[in-house]
């Protein structure tokens, strides 16, 4: 089985899907390794250490997606500007894809993984069971998202964020509010305590509770629930409750330093949860990082890829934050996809065996059809 690695084409992206110290693994399942030169770069990934490592380094992606006959991609397969073609033209019919993408938002790409007979699985798709934790490379993207938004927070605020005592008098901490209590919410908690600041979390989820104060943060309290559903996150909120909760939760952020917000509900935009209004009320000078950006944003105000100010309030839009750490989020990507990948190696070919829940449900595409529920709606609708 000829594993393939290419460089990424998506604009912004970094990361690689597969670092030197992975190959070991997969040649020892009977995998051979191809990497398109220059390919990991960016992410402190050379060639010289994939060679060494024991993969072969091919001189372009072309090379690469027509020798291979498994793609391993951080982002989905796109057009080319560079080769002037799709990367799905220059597989061959019947190769296997293994990436991170929700199906349903992309329903031009599905379709042409059907056309072109290219048997994908998305990592996104993975159920939430506890034999597939070292493959959530979700998870471990929304860790270093959590991270990296408190640093963006911490650079752009113009004061400090511990309380500190000094010859000239003390300084106050600053205050940060984390909505939102996922992976990427609970790393954010845990380093804006680091920092120093005051922290206070909130989430729908009563049952994360536990989860804020074991980092030595504040949860509030609303009489707003909703609980989790099969994947872990938090079910969508109706019209009227969320309105309520902006209503409860105005006092908290305008009482707030820094704001990063988190929630995300799969397959629909993200929750609208500060308004313009609301951040008009907050101090100037204070921060917003909005990680919902992608999705539309969970602030009013909010515009991805950018950083605007508004009544003295920045608002923060960043888009893939794993990106802007490629080097670690590489190394964390590359062993969620190994895992995933080593689940389905039997004697250096791929079993993939419809019985195993992994497998099943992680199909976006096979044979020619479509196998991914949520991705029907969108191929027949598009």
């Amino acid at each position: 089985m000829k594993v393939g690695i290419v460089k990424e084409i998506a604009s912004g992206e970094r990361r690689i899907a597969l670092v030197p110290s992975s190959v070991a693994a997969l040649t020892k399942a009977g995998a051979e390794v191809l990497v398109e030169a220059k390919a990991g770069e960016e992410a402190l990934a050379y060639d010289r250490d994939f060679e060494e490592a024991g993969a072969r380094v091919l001189p372009d992606a072309a090379s690469v997606l027509g020798e291979a006959e498994l793609v391993l991609k951080v982002q989905r397969p796109m057009h080319s500007e560079a080769l002037g073609r799709h990367e799905t033209d220059l597989m061959k019919p019947g190769t296997v894809v293994l990436t991170s993408f929700l199906p349903w938002t992309d329903a031009d790409l599905v379709k042409r993984l059907v056309e072109r007979r290219i048997t994908c699985f998305s990592l996104d798709l993975i159920p939430r069971i506890s034999r597939a934790q070292p493959m959530d490379a979700r998870s471990a993207m929304s860790t270093i998202a959590g991270y990296k938004s408190v640093l963006i927070a911490a650079d752009a605020y113009t004061k400090l964020f511990p309380m500190l005592s000094t010859a000239a008098g003390t300084i106050a901490p600053a205050k940060a509010l984390i909505w939102g209590v996922g992976v990427a919410g609970l790393q954010a908690i845990a380093t804006a305590r680091r920092l120093g600041a005051v922290v206070s979390a909130y989430d729908v989820r009563p049952a994360v509770k536990g989860e804020v104060e074991s980092l030595g943060a504040r949860f509030i309290t609303l009489d707003i629930t909703s609980e989790a559903d099969a994947s872990g996150y938090a079910k969508g909120l109706e019209a009227d409750q969320e309105a309520r909760l902006r209503e409860m939760m105005t006092r908290h952020v305008a009482d707030s330093d820094i704001v990063i917000t988190t929630a995300l509900v799969p397959g629909r935009p993200a929750p609208r949860l500060i308004t313009a209004d609301m951040v008009s009320k907050m101090k100037p000078g204070s921060q917003i990082v909005d990680l919902a950006a992608e999705q539309g944003g969970n602030c009013e105000l909010t515009k991805p890829g950018t950083r605007t100010t508004v009544h003295g309030v920045t608002i923060h839009g960043p888009i893939n934050l794993p990106s802007e750490m490629p080097a670690q989020a590489s190394h964390l990507y590359s062993r969620t996809i190994t895992s995933f990948l080593l689940n389905m190696f039997k004697k250096g070919e791929l079993l993939l065996d419809a019985d195993d829940p992994i497998v099943r449900e992680s199909y976006v595409t096979r044979d020619g059809q479509v196998i991914a529920e949520s991705a029907k709606a969108g191929t027949q609708g598009s």
